[in-house]
């Protein structure tokens, strides 16, 4: 593999090598020392809300069941069989106390523990030479859950999952906390685009730009009470932690005013009150700022925003979470899910749903725009002339690196990290900052596992629900 350390020092100083959204050899680093250490999201809590049930996600080629015991604890098995390598479980989703595995009958509880071994004595001679009694699905390295969230790592010593999401989690409460019941998903929805995983990270952290020029026919159409699209330099960006995003600036009014402004009923504006913080409320209730998109490092993105969704001037918000799950260098998978409060009247949870399939699903209105450019984006990144262009993404700083709007200061913005307002690209040189200095950490040593030696009371580790890292 080539030196890349000129490809990462460019990418410092907000100068991108344009091909590194399409090449082989950087997929291959990205593999090796960026998806193998980071927090990967994988599921949510209620989508394995009772014992048993189950749902089979990927990490890029390793495919995980996410199931919850029959002890209420959720657990990350890497699904594949102890004996010949079957994938144990094939279904996407269901409800099982045991999975089985199709090629030679070997079966395991859902805490990933083996009680069933075909003719145990007669192939093996029985614990003599195979030891069954302690043996388990090999588990997620590190697996951990913030509002539940449920993350893996494919780094044993992976730093604790609050530690990596850092003060973003003030932002995440947003989208994910807005009842003491927290959130509830639907999906997810998948499709393949061709295109690089990384533009719709960047994206979502923070491209309020392109907005005007992209999205100008669902203003056009009157999908939004905003006249112009232009509105977007009104908000701020932030960066906090290890995410970012974006920001719509709101009209004067109350905390109550601005949350009725985007189309909360009044019984979930109350439970907001009860369950954010005061440094939360104020972001939205003094400072103006309400949280719209943005992007956890490396590839987990959300959405807040509020269309109208019937012939009226009333809106409704709606949340997704969306991941951004890479095939190759040029191909994405796109999982898309419906996140909504657990405490929203039934009502409330339809309208929001239309409103996010309107939106950001499979056919959504913006999900078509963006998609659009980003496999154009991508297509042009792989030729020869793009291994000689620097795109510029600088945008916010003026050439001695001075920055066009200076930060925004605790009285204007109550949040943690760093904010401005206006168009800039702060965000997205903070997200691939990040990514090169993954990519210029050679990768440690993996353990490895040998069926029939582990532990007697060995079993996968396992989230119970409560925020744990």
């Amino acid at each position: 593999m080539t030196d890349q350390s000129g490809v990462l020092d460019d990418v410092r100083r907000g100068m991108i090598p344009a091909h590194i959204y399409n090449d082989a050899e950087i997929f291959r680093l990205e593999r090796e020392r960026l998806f193998s250490r980071s927090w990967l999201f994988v599921a949510h809590e209620s989508e394995v809300a009772q014992p048993g049930d189950y749902v089979v996600r990927r990490v890029l080629e390793d495919s995980f069941i996410i199931a919850r015991d029959e002890h209420g604890e959720v657990r990350a098995m890497f699904n594949m069989c102890l004996h010949r390598g079957m994938q144990v479980c094939r279904a996407e989703m269901g409800n099982a106390s045991h999975f089985r595995c199709p090629y030679h009958g070997w079966s395991y509880r859902n805490d990933g523990r083996i009680v069933g071994l075909p003719f145990h004595k007669d192939a093996y001679g029985g614990e003599d030479g195979f030891k069954r009694k302690g043996q388990t699905l090999l588990p997620a390295p590190a697996l951990a859950s913030y509002n539940g969230l449920i993350f893996i790592s494919m780094d044993p010593d992976a730093p604790p999952l609050e530690e990596f999401l850092g003060d973003f989690r003030f932002y995440l409460d947003y989208y994910t906390k807005q009842s003491p019941s927290g959130i509830e998903l639907r999906g997810p929805q998948r499709w393949r685009v061709k295109a690089n995983w990384k533009i719709g990270a960047e994206n979502f952290a923070g491209d309020m730009y392109h907005t005007p020029q992209t999205h100008t026919s669902v203003v056009e159409i009157g999908l939004f009470r905003e006249p112009k699209a232009e509105k977007r330099k009104d908000g701020a960006t932030y960066w906090a932690g290890n995410g970012g995003g974006t920001t719509y600036k709101l009209p004067p009014g109350t905390l109550e005013e601005r949350l009725r402004y985007v189309g909360y009923p009044d019984e979930m504006v109350e439970r907001m009150k009860q369950n954010l913080s005061p440094e939360q409320l104020r972001v939205v209730g003094e400072d103006g700022f309400m949280i719209s998109a943005a992007s956890v490092f490396p590839n987990l993105s959300l959405v807040h925003n509020w269309p109208r969704v019937a012939d009226s001037d009333e809106v409704l918000p709606f949340i997704s979470i969306r991941q951004w799950q890479p095939i190759s260098e040029d191909e994405t998978e796109v999982l898309s899910w419906f996140a909504v409060d657990a405490e929203a009247p039934e009502e409330f949870k339809r309208l929001s749903y239309k409103a996010y399939l309107m939106c950001f699903g499979s056919t959504g209105m913006f999900e078509q725009d963006d998609v659009e450019n980003w496999v154009s984006l991508t297509n042009t990144a792989a030729g020869t002339m793009a291994r000689r262009l620097l795109l510029n993404s600088r945008m916010g700083l003026l050439e001695d690196g001075t920055e066009v709007s200076p930060q925004l200061t605790p009285e204007q913005f109550a949040g943690p990290g760093v904010a401005h307002v206006g168009y800039s690209e702060f965000n997205q040189r903070e997200l691939l900052n990040r990514w090169a200095d993954h990519l210029e950490r050679p990768p440690g040593d993996a353990a490895r596992l040998q069926v029939g030696q582990a532990p007697a009371d060995a079993r996968p580790a396992a989230v119970n629900g409560a925020v744990s890292s």
